[in-house]
C-alpha cells in the first residue's frame, strides 16, 4: 500500500504532501513525509479546541461563559489593530453577532464544523497561542505551533506563521480517540463536535456512507489538508492526517486527499 501512495503522490508533481496513519486495529502506521512542516490553515483549530476545553476543566472559564463578539484583534507583529474579512470566512452569521455576547462552547462549534475565523480569533484571544503550544508539547505534538490567530497579515508576511506536520496531527488524534486529551468526558465532547464537520470533500467524499470521520480541514492558497479519526462500522478506528501543498485548484486537491484516504480505507478495513 505503502508504494501505492508513494507513486500516487509522485505523479501529482505537487511541491509537498505529509501523511500520517495509524490503525486501531493493528496499531501499524504509514509515514510519507510525515515531519514536513506546513502552514497549518485551519486545521490548527482543532489545537485551539483542545487548549479551550483543558482550561474550561481547570476551571479558569466555563465552558457556558460569554464572549462578547467584535471584530478587532492585534497583529502579533506590531500590536496593531487589524480586522477579518466576512468575504474570506466560511461562517457569515458571527459577523451578524457583532456585539453581542456567545457562549464559549456556541463559538468553539463555530470554529470547528464551520471554520469560522472570528470565532477562532476570539477563542485564541482567551486561550493564547503560547498556552495552545505549550498544551501541544505536553501532549507529544511537538510540530504542532499556533503563533497567532488567523488573518493577521502583516504576520504573515514577516513569516511568524502557526506550523504543523503529519506526525503532529497523527500523535493528537491518536491520544483523542484513547480519551486521553483532557478527560475522557471532555475527549469525547471533542470528538462529537469533530463528528459533526460540514467541510467533507476530503477524507470523507470516498468512502462508504455509513463510515463517521471525526475531522477538521483547512485550506488557505495552495494549502489543503485534513486530519481526523475515520470510524468504519463494527471495526476500530484509524487516524488519518493528510497535509499538502501546491494544488492550483481546490477541487483536484479534494479529490487527491480523498483517494488516498480511500486507497488506505480499502486497504485496513475491506
Amino acid at each position: 500500500m505503502q508504494k501505492e501512495l508513494n507513486k500516487l503522490i509522485t505523479e501529482t508533481k505537487i511541491a509537498k504532501v505529509g501523511l500520517a496513519a495509524y490503525n486501531f486495529s493493528t496499531s501499524e502506521e504509514i509515514l510519507i513525509n510525515p515531519d514536513i512542516s506546513f502552514h497549518p490553515a485551519s486545521i490548527m483549530k482543532l489545537c485551539v479546541m483542545m487548549e479551550v476545553f483543558r482550561e474550561a476543566r481547570q476551571g479558569l472559564f466555563s465552558l457556558d461563559d460569554r464572549i462578547m463578539v467584535r471584530n478587532e484583534f492585534a497583529s502579533i507583529a506590531d500590536g496593531n489593530a487589524y480586522d477579518l474579512s466576512i468575504a474570506d470566512d466560511s461562517e457569515k452569521d458571527l459577523y451578524n453577532r457583532i456585539g453581542q455576547p456567545l457562549p464559549i462552547q456556541d463559538l468553539v462549534r463555530r470554529m470547528i464544523t464551520l471554520s469560522s475565523n472570528l470565532a477562532t480569533n476570539l477563542l485564541v484571544e482567551r486561550v493564547t497561542p503560547q498556552r495552545t503550544t505549550a498544551f501541544m508539547r505536553e501532549l507529544g505534538a511537538d510540530g504542532l505551533i499556533v503563533r497567532r490567530g488567523v488573518e493577521d497579515n502583516k504576520a504573515f508576511r514577516l513569516g511568524l506563521n502557526n506550523s504543523a506536520t503529519a506526525r503532529g496531527f497523527m500523535n493528537l488524534l491518536v491520544k483523542l480517540e484513547k480519551r486521553e486529551i483532557v478527560s475522557p468526558e471532555d475527549s469525547n465532547e471533542m470528538i462529537q463536535i469533530l463528528l459533526a464537520q460540514q467541510f467533507n470533500e476530503m477524507i470523507p467524499a470516498q468512502l462508504p456512507r455509513d463510515v463517521r470521520v471525526a475531522h477538521k480541514t483547512g485550506w488557505t492558497g495552495k494549502y489543503f489538508h485534513d486530519v481526523g479519526i475515520v470510524y468504519p462500522p463494527n471495526r476500530k478506528p484509524f487516524v488519518l492526517a493528510i497535509l499538502t501543498n501546491g494544488f492550483e485548484k481546490e477541487i483536484d486537491a479534494h479529490s487527491f486527499v480523498a483517494i488516498l484516504a480511500k486507497i488506505i480505507f480499502d486497504e485496513w478495513v475491506c
